[in-house]
């Protein structure tokens, strides 16, 4: 006979318009497994209701549909509300129903989780304040733009703040549901629910974000081999021959592609990866400098600073200076040029 908790998990999801469907999706399917034996998805150890501010179906930004959905239920009755935020358009309406039920739950004291953009409808609402707010790299720059108030945070997965929670969204939310059912339910039913998504474990919160993709297409099967193995390890110092052998060549003739097809040695091109995850580090984190050249692989900061000018023709500090500034695209670190050559 299955034995149950005392008390079931419950959640609420309040899903805004043109919602984000990848991370709603991995957040209730893993409650949905750890819920019931199997995968017979009887909501026996989590309860969940997805609400719209009219009970309409909710449309994501892909354009699916999720439905039925629910008015907006009694905050006291669930563990936590989950808001899933989505596309960001100037001319969106705000949702004044959900953020005023976003407030009704703050105030009987039942945590809120802002997933992906929901995080915006949290700060929408007033309740972030003084708080670090976790955000997908892709969106920091939105956030800083639209909330110059808020502390965005986007070298992490999520944040668990007590009775405020906040995920960068896609894959995060799925290890952010196996973190909240872990606390709740055991940690067999978190692994449980991860293992049936193919999943090896849940991740840590302080995991970091995996970086954008520092270079551009590249036809080369072998340069793009090398380029990915560089990417995979932008806080290690890989010598070529190392470099050679994971892709399966010769030191020459490595760095003879190299030349042909990118107009640089692999050793200059692994050095400006490193710079440009320098860059990409001072605009999206709040890491000293001294932490960002140690995790870009330089020895100390005087090196990795006086490479750094050189590449970008300012020093790590006046960048940070200039990327916090409205208006300064110019120096973001998508469009920053290394000796002449755009760097994506």
């Amino acid at each position: 006979m299955t034995t149950l908790p005392n008390k079931p998990l419950a959640i609420g999801f309040v899903l805004l318009h043109r919602f984000t469907l990848f991370p709603f999706a991995a957040f209730v399917d893993c409650l949905r497994l750890a819920a019931d034996e199997g995968d017979r998805s009887r909501q026996l150890r989590c309860h969940w209701h997805f609400m719209t501010s009219g009970g309409q179906a909710a449309l994501s930004s892909c354009g699916a549909t999720i439905s039925p959905c629910e008015a907006f239920r009694d905050p006291g009755e669930f563990d936590y509300i989950v808001v899933i935020g989505g596309v960001q358009e100037e001319q969106d309406a705000t949702d004044s129903a959900a953020l005023a039920y976003l407030r009704q739950a703050a105030k009987v004291n039942v945590p809120l989780i802002g997933v992906c953009t929901g995080v915006f409808a949290l700060i929408q609402a007033g309740l972030m304040t003084g708080r670090r707010c976790c955000i997908s790299w892709y969106h920091h720059r939105d956030m800083h733009h639209r909330f110059p108030g808020a502390e965005p945070v986007a070298d992490r997965l999520f944040i668990d703040d007590g009775d405020r929670i906040t995920c960068a969204g896609g894959a995060a939310a799925a290890d952010l549901a196996g973190y909240l059912v872990e606390k709740h339910l055991g940690k067999a039913w978190a692994m449980k629910s991860l293992n049936i998504m193919l999943l090896d474990e849940a991740r840590k919160g302080a995991h970091p974000q995996p970086q954008p993709v520092v270079f551009g297409k590249v036809d080369d099967r072998l340069v793009r081999r090398a380029i990915a193995v560089l990417e995979q390890h932008l806080g290690e110092i890989i010598s070529m021959d190392e470099l050679a052998g994971r892709v399966g060549t010769s030191r020459r003739n490595l760095e003879r592609r190299f030349s042909d097809v990118l107009g640089v040695g692999p050793q200059k091109f692994a050095r400006d990866l490193r710079l440009r995850y320098g860059a990409w580090l001072l605009h999206y984190t709040g890491k000293s400098i001294t932490e960002i050249g140690e995790r870009c692989g330089f020895a100390d900061t005087a090196h990795f600073s006086r490479h750094f000018r050189t590449a970008f023709n300012m020093t790590p500090s006046e960048m940070r200076k200039r990327a916090g500034s409205p208006g300064n695209d110019q120096v973001d670190p998508f469009f920053l040029h290394i000796d002449g050559r755009l760097a994506v």
